[in-house]
């Protein structure tokens, strides 16, 4: 069992879901019946999304390997209960757009089911029939962690131990990168993967200049930026803060590029670091209960199911709650903070 060592969290999980009640059999055998479990899903059946529902935000903290809690920020769902990664699907439209999405189950204290939610990898549409092509419960965990690794974009400049600035798809395994608290450190893993640049997992783009960065940062939506303040502008109780990229979205300077495809790179280090991508003060991936199944399986075995720089999570505590960042004048609070030493 992957666990960590202390009593700190991993930042939550914010999933755009729907519940079962809103995708429904229109079609085939389960006839009028909701989405359910794996073990009651039948291939070939034909969903459609009920009228003008819009999903839910779903926030999920890790505690087993495929075990999660409602967060307290969650919009659904009883804070505190488990959910479960139940199965991955693979939905098929008139058109055949294939479309993935990952079935949650929520359980009470008994085991009982509370609720089960349907998190699409893709945006749905209304009038839109969705056969069930794939069932699997083995590769959930998988494709889960694919969606909370925090992921830089090809073409990101990444600074090196030496200054220079190198485009991450030409680092190496080996090669030093500046950090924050540990000076250089060697790159142990990367990983490089595509997908598709849609709705919620759509990367965010940080425009040149808006936080002191020459060049555009784009990012994954959940990518936690570092910043230090000098003094407490935006109330958050701490000089240092990360924050997700997703919670400063303003339609200008900071936008989701939404539409075609995303390549996406991991960075893994032998502790989680804060590096410098664009200039901008940035996370590398870190490896928790989450992000784990991603790992080649030597790997995963070599590391153990305790690691330190990872399990212990150096960098908890210091994520500012979106309430905070739902201000005009934050970005601009950011961007002085981030023109000084970080």
């Amino acid at each position: 069992m992957f666990q960590s060592t202390s009593s700190k969290t991993a930042p939550a999980q914010s999933l755009p879901v729907y519940r079962s009640a809103d995708f429904v059999v229109i079609d085939g055998a389960n006839l009028d019946d909701p989405l359910s479990f794996a073990a009651e899903l039948l291939l070939d059946d034909v969903y459609e999304l009920r009228y003008a529902i819009q999903p839910s935000r779903l926030s999920l903290n890790a505690k087993l390997e495929t075990k999660f809690t409602i967060a307290d920020d969650s919009e659904i769902g009883s804070v505190g209960a488990e959910n479960h990664l139940d199965s991955a699907l693979t939905l098929m439209s008139p058109d055949g757009q294939i479309t993935d999405a990952i079935v949650l189950v929520e359980v009470d204290e008994t085991g009982g089911i509370n609720d089960i939610y349907l998190l699409p990898l893709a945006p749905l549409s209304y009038k839109t029939n969705y056969s069930l092509v794939g069932n699997n419960t083995d590769t959930a965990a998988h494709t889960f962690a694919q969606m909370a690794c925090v992921s830089f974009s090809s073409g990101t400049h990444i600074t090196l131990n030496s200054g220079e600035q190198r485009p991450i798809e030409l680092l190496k395994i080996g090669d030093r990168v500046l950090t924050r608290d540990d000076g250089p450190q060697k790159v142990r893993w990367i990983r490089q993967s595509t997908h598709r640049a849609v709705g919620d997992f759509a990367p965010i783009c940080i425009k040149a200049g808006t936080l002191n960065n020459d060049n555009d940062l784009i990012v994954s939506p959940d990518h936690r930026l570092f910043i230090y303040q000098r003094s407490d502008e935006l109330g958050a109780g701490r000089s240092e803060l990360l924050v997700k990229a997703r919670h400063l979205l303003n339609g200008d300077t900071i936008v989701t590029q939404d539409g075609g495809f995303v390549d996406y790179f991991q960075l893994l280090f032998d502790s989680h670091q804060i590096i410098y991508a664009e200039g901008i003060a940035a996370e590398s991936m870190l490896i928790d209960t989450r992000t784990k199944p991603v790992l080649p399986a030597d790997l995963s075995k070599k590391l153990g199911d305790v690691i330190p720089g990872h399990s212990n999570l150096p960098h908890a505590g210091l994520d500012v709650h979106e309430k905070l960042l739902d201000r005009p004048d934050a970005e601009e609070l950011l961007r002085r903070a981030s023109s000084r030493r970080t």
